[in-house]
């Protein structure tokens, strides 16, 4: 398909005013994302609550925010990474996408705030989203929880810590987790293929600005060669939890979020991949200026209810 008309509006406005990845540190990045904020971020449904607290971490206490639907009884739960290449992003950056799937999938929403690069390099984020999940399932019933119906997600970088996340706890003995959620995720620092050439440049998510992320995430190009930093490197995928991995045509993720879909299919996982075409890396984020994001978000939160009710 072509170019969405309003993913293109949103293209045309970048090229105007400069990109997130035009900046030259990690702290004008910070910046300019939370000001792109202010500008994408729909309506959201009004919830029972929404409260941010702290959490034991490995290193520090992880700062979460709660969100609670007007629903009864105790509640699934998923555990939220926010997208932001490990660099930036924060628990506002993603506030009005939990609020929507909070409300749409009836869930708790733990949203985590883990430790960014390049002050706290790879594994340290990792390991925040790993404590937060085990505390969710050791303490959910704390915050109104049901520490049996537990599932992860996460877009862009925090699909990649979604994915890493749900192959730990494969290997490490649990939790035991009902769903993982990959939006247009980034699962292999390694790949070649034909998404990150054809759409290297002019969509936002630029192929220079992944070899950024890299460079920022890691201490040597070495460890982009580690499962945990490169989920979509892992061999062993067989018991791992059910998964919609969602990409979009126009993003130089698209080919190893699912090269990756097709892989957990291969092991056994029931995987769901859907593309949506004419998108950009980061549509799902931009609701209150591409409509597809809406859609996009009821499709996640209809295999959330389906998974939490399986």
């Amino acid at each position: 398909m072509p170019l969405d008309p309003q993913c293109q509006a949103v293209l045309d406005a970048a090229a105007e005013r400069g990109s997130v990845f035009d900046a030259r540190t990690p702290q004008e990045v910070r910046a300019l994302y939370s000001a792109s904020t202010q500008v994408f971020a729909p309506e959201t449904p009004k919830l029972r609550g929404v409260e941010d607290q702290t959490i034991p971490g490995p290193n520090s206490p992880v700062p979460v925010r709660v969100y609670t639907p007007d629903a009864k009884g105790a509640l699934p739960m998923l555990v939220y990474f926010h997208g932001g290449s490990w660099v930036f992003g924060d628990l506002e950056s993603h506030d009005a996408m939990c609020r929507i799937i909070a409300g749409a999938a009836g869930c708790l929403v733990v949203a985590v705030h883990y430790r960014l690069a390049p002050e706290h390099k790879f594994p340290a984020g990792l390991e925040d989203c790993i404590a937060a999940t085990r505390w969710c399932a050791e303490h959910g019933g704390e915050i109104g929880g049901d520490r049996k119906r537990l599932a992860v997600g996460g877009d862009s970088a925090g699909g990649n810590l979604a994915a890493a996340v749900a192959q730990a706890a494969g290997r490490d003995g649990g939790p035991k987790l009902a769903f993982q959620w990959l939006i247009y995720p980034a699962v292999d620092f390694t790949a070649d293929n034909a998404s990150l050439r054809d759409n290297a440049e002019g969509y936002l998510l630029t192929k220079a600005a992944i070899d950024w992320t890299l460079a920022q995430y890691t201490d040597n190009p070495g460890e982009a060669q580690d499962p945990r930093a490169s989920p979509g490197l892992e061999r062993d995928l067989a018991g791992l939890p059910p998964a919609l991995v969602q990409t979009a045509e126009f993003d130089p993720l698209r080919d190893e979020g699912e090269a990756y879909g097709e892989a957990l299919k291969g092991a056994g996982v029931p995987v769901e991949i859907i593309r949506y075409d004419g998108m950009v890396h980061g549509f799902m984020r931009m609701g209150a200026l591409v409509d597809r994001a809406a859609d996009a978000l009821d499709d996640g939160a209809a295999a959330l209810r389906n998974a939490f009710a399986g």
